[in-house]
């Protein structure tokens, strides 16, 4: 019987959690030099040529960092980051990973929300003592998902950089507009001012590569399609989409990436519109992470441009919800190519 990715409890230990900090399979092997610059966009050209001067300025943390401090020596300046603005397909994550690759010493991967749930389960000093000797700190896909995480980040990122470590963040809100049209409290807004600070922003402008030569298309699949597929491919699982969502509440969003250990396609039935935050940002995150594993999707049902309902379109999060549209498009895609059915 074709397993359900419903019936996963996935339980990562410390040490695996530690161990995924580096750039998930479709971005091993990112590096500068594969990164095309759209030329109808210079801003993405000159993204390029900044990431690769700040390469060069990492080594060794600099005299004076957490160490230092705690043995009574002079603070550090603290260390200025890059702050990678713009929408979702300009090659934010590209360039981002490109960093770790070419980085001395110990660079450090993660997205927001595998950070948070590292800090929950280590402690917040213990997390801070095991970066504090990162040459470049690396935050994909800063989050605004929930107030208490974001602050954490915060403090988080100007402990490290008044150590000396370098901090590198992509997201598609610039740091000054964060939380906005979701939260209005004035401790969160003096905290998101005081992380912006510390970066200079890169603004990444351009069409979502993924869909350059023409919008990506798959063709419907039948329910019985999806089953019988499913049934006889190795690795394959097998969902109703409300049972994948009701599931999607029990596991913590940063243990996602586990649930799909192994997992060679995913194919689900029943797909519907999503018209609720709730289940609609937990998807969003599996679907980064079906992405970032490069993990073909095949879905019954509903098309995958109606994923979600126009409420969330327009919502504060509405570029996460058309980020995830983006990349479920493009696994759909590859789905459909294992059927022999792409268009």
């Amino acid at each position: 019987m074709t397993e359900a990715l419903a019936d996963r409890r996935p339980a990562p230990s410390l040490d695996r959690l530690v161990a995924d900090l580096v750039p998930p399979p479709r971005f091993a092997q990112a590096r500068l030099e594969t990164y095309i610059p759209d030329p109808e966009h210079p801003s993405q050209g000159r993204a390029k040529e900044r990431i690769g001067q700040f390469a060069t300025t990492l080594g060794a943390p600099a005299p004076g960092g957490l160490l230092s401090r705690l043995r009574g020596r002079p603070k550090a300046t603290p260390a200025r980051g890059l702050y990678l603005d713009g929408g979702y397909g300009v090659g934010k994550t590209h360039l981002l990973t490109s960093l770790f690759h070419v980085a001395p010493g110990k660079p450090v991967y993660g997205t927001f929300v595998e950070y948070t749930n590292l800090v929950g389960a280590m402690g917040y000093r213990r997390a801070v003592s095991l970066f504090s000797d990162a040459s470049v700190l690396c935050i994909d896909e800063f989050e605004l998902d929930d107030v208490g995480d974001t602050l954490l980040m915060t403090r988080l990122i100007r402990e490290l950089s008044d150590a000396g470590v370098a901090v590198v963040a992509t997201s598609n809100t610039l740091p000054e507009a964060l939380g906005e049209g979701r939260f209005a409290a004035q401790d969160f807004l003096r905290e998101i001012q005081s992380m912006s600070e510390r970066f200079e922003v890169l603004r990444i402008d351009g069409p979502d590569y993924r869909h350059r030569g023409g919008r990506i298309e798959a063709r419907a699949l039948s329910a019985q399609q999806v089953r019988e597929h499913a049934e006889t491919t190795a690795g394959a699982t097998l969902d109703d989409f409300d049972d994948l969502l009701a599931h999607l509440k029990e596991v913590h969003p940063s243990r996602y990436g586990a649930l799909i250990d192994d997992v060679s396609s995913v194919h689900l039935t029943g797909v519907h519109t999503i018209a609720n935050h709730n289940d609609g940002l937990r998807f969003v995150v599996l679907v980064d992470r079906l992405y970032d594993r490069e993990v073909p999707v095949l879905a019954a049902g509903a098309d995958v441009s109606a994923l979600y309902a126009d409420e969330l379109l327009s919502s504060g999060y509405r570029k996460k919800y058309y980020r995830s549209l983006s990349r479920l498009a493009s696994l759909a895609g590859d789905g459909a190519a294992l059927m022999g059915t792409a268009a």
